[in-house]
């Protein structure tokens, strides 16, 4: 099957248009036939082995795993015989390790029917970014109705979902965003919209329930200072950084772990997402009610997943892009 490999640290140009063999279901796990597959920041840090710290994990001097891409969509065209789910043929979303492929397995856990109004490039966009959106809001942040939420890097591909989902919940949001993304945040439910280049909300101006930041350009100081007495700040790690680095956004998170058991009234949390199949259909309910609608700015076909994750490395692309198989 043809694939897009990586066998060394470096660039986009190590990503490579390939032919690989093609993977067979183990006995909980499903053949995705794949017809869709999101670039996420975190394939910009495994293509680079950025931060050098998590080269530890992924690999000292190459990646163990040779082909990127983390979210899918597609038809299922084969089930284990564990699975009791799911039947070849079903239109389904989820996460798994190497989906710049034309194929991939993925355990039954971390699959879900996808939402017949969706396309697939849209269903494809839904599961990384989406679940960390909803469990930075939902399961930390614990947004409900009249409180009021900010979102760092609200244009982003986690942050145009959190837009989305903290309105769906009720609450009061504001985006911080690039001038250039304005329209396309208030477009997604926010009620407030910050030009962070002429505006730091860390310094003076509201107080939040809830700081949701996706960025990691802002002292912790300063963020625990846009909060209420009793608010919550849920910190994320998921944005591009300039990279080059031995721990790059991974220092913010582990700083604010450390301090998390000294933090008072206001609430220091570290979001780790875990892809399961409750958070997908969770979203895919959300997405049925019409409260949540994915946002692709840009598709490339899978010759082009370099250009992709280039793209989204140096042209700060907003909301997501997408890899069609």
């Amino acid at each position: 099957m043809k694939a897009i490999v990586q066998d060394r640290y470096g660039p986009p140009d190590v990503l490579e248009f390939g032919e690989v063999e093609k993977p067979a279901a183990g006995e909980h796990e499903v053949l995705v036939r794949v017809h869709a597959a999101a670039v996420n920041a975190r394939d910009w840090h495994l293509m680079r082995g950025d931060p050098y710290a998590a080269r530890l994990v992924l690999g000292l001097t190459r990646p163990k795993q040779r082909i990127r891409g983390t979210d899918f969509a597609g038809r299922v065209e084969a089930v284990g015989r564990g699975v009791t789910r799911l039947s070849p043929g079903d239109e389904v979303f989820g996460e798994a390790e190497g989906t710049f492929a034309e194929y991939v397995c993925a355990s039954q856990d971390v699959v879900a029917v996808k939402p017949p109004g969706l396309s697939f490039e849209q269903a494809a966009a839904l599961p990384l970014a989406g679940s960390t959106a909803l469990t930075g809001l939902r399961d930390l942040g614990r947004v409900r109705a009249g409180q009021r939420v900010l979102v760092n890097g609200a244009s982003g591909g986690v942050g145009t979902f959190a837009v989305q989902i903290a309105k769906a919940f009720g609450a009061e949001v504001t985006g911080v965003c690039s001038a250039r993304n304005a329209d396309l945040v208030r477009s997604l439910g926010a009620d407030h919209v910050v030009d962070y280049a002429r505006e730091d909300f860390t310094r003076g101006g509201p107080r939040y329930d809830v700081v949701f930041d996706l960025v990691g350009n802002r002292s912790l100081a300063g963020l625990r200072r846009a909060l209420v007495p009793a608010g919550t700040l849920v910190l994320s790690g998921g944005g591009v950084s300039e990279g080059g680095s031995l721990f790059g956004p991974l220092g913010l998170l582990l700083k604010g772990r450390a301090l998390s058991p000294f933090a008072g009234r206001r609430r220091l949390l570290v979001l780790t997402a875990e892809p399961n199949r409750e958070n997908l259909e969770a979203l895919a309910e959300l997405v049925e009610r019409g409260e949540v609608s994915p946002a692709v700015e840009r598709t490339y076909r899978l010759a082009e997943a370099a250009e992709a994750v280039r793209h989204l490395e140096v042209d700060h692309a907003r909301a997501k892009v997408v890899v069609t198989v």
